[in-house]
């Protein structure tokens, strides 16, 4: 039987396994925003743009490009002649188009189409050398209780890591002890856990200036686990062109959580 500090473990190391990987998040070099005016993108062939297709429709990422261009999407991984409509991330259909070792993801953020870069090559993924963390505590590892708001989810406007603001869907809140003082933070539900984006007095200093957690979802009783010894770094942390929001109002800790990750560590 593994213990807590062993999971924790295991945990850790499939963290940097997946950040590191050929597609993860340390390989994005952009993010590119588009219209419904064809444009270029930069080291990417063909001419791109939102799909204007009506009001109805599914909304698309559309590209067109020749058989030269090398091009490559599907499950056959075929070349692309002539015109594709990609399906966003947000879509049961989802699409990926590759250019050589290079995946084009579509996404879709409040409405708005964007396209996203992963190179293998990119220099945040080359000079990747881990991520630093506390070492496990179990004293940070707590029960917590869920309580959802009475008139269902909300929605509250938070700042964006590249500094516009979006509304982000939060669904009650978790209260819980840590050396004996009472906190609640603020919560949204994701699948059947709960995440929550949180800040902390070492935010900034010991640790990157916020962080994730996610938490089992609750019982009947709304009785759950936080494990902040689990605080991730988020996405932005690694490459600068993912929109993370900001923690919602409330969600600073007014101590020094020393659990979880740090730092990305560049070699």
């Amino acid at each position: 039987m593994t213990t807590d500090a062993e999971e924790w473990q295991r945990w850790t190391e499939a963290r940097t396994a997946s950040v590191g990987a050929p597609h993860g998040v340390l390989a994005l070099t952009g993010t590119y925003w588009l219209s419904t005016e064809p444009t270029e993108i930069p080291g990417i062939p063909g001419r791109w743009s939102a799909d204007a297709a009506d009001a109805a429709a599914d909304a698309a990422v559309r590209v067109s490009v020749v058989a030269a261009d090398g091009l490559r999407a599907g499950a056959a991984d075929e070349v692309v002649a002539g015109e594709l409509l990609l399906r966003p991330d947000t879509h049961p259909e989802a699409g990926v188009a590759r250019y050589g070792e290079v995946l084009l993801v579509p996404i879709e953020r409040e409405g708005e189409l964007a396209l996203r870069v992963f190179d293998p090559e990119a220099e945040g993924r080359t000079h990747f050398a881990g991520i630093s963390a506390f070492p496990y505590a179990p004293e940070w590892s707590v029960p917590a209780v869920f309580t959802p708001y009475e008139t269902g989810d909300r929605t509250v406007a938070v700042p964006n890591a590249d500094g516009r603001e979006r509304p982000l869907a939060v669904t009650g809140q978790i209260a819980f002890r840590l050396a004996g003082e009472p906190y609640t933070l603020t919560v949204s539900r994701s699948g059947d856990r709960l995440s929550g984006v949180i800040a902390d007095a070492g935010s900034g200093q010991e640790t990157y200036r916020f962080r994730f957690v996610t938490l089992p979802g609750p019982d009947a009783e709304g009785r759950t686990v936080l494990d902040l010894n689990r605080a991730y770094l988020p996405p932005c942390a690694f490459a600068d062109h993912f929109i993370c929001p900001f923690p919602p109002p409330g969600n600073r800790l007014p101590i020094a959580v020393r659990a979880g990750e740090k730092a990305v560590l560049r070699g």
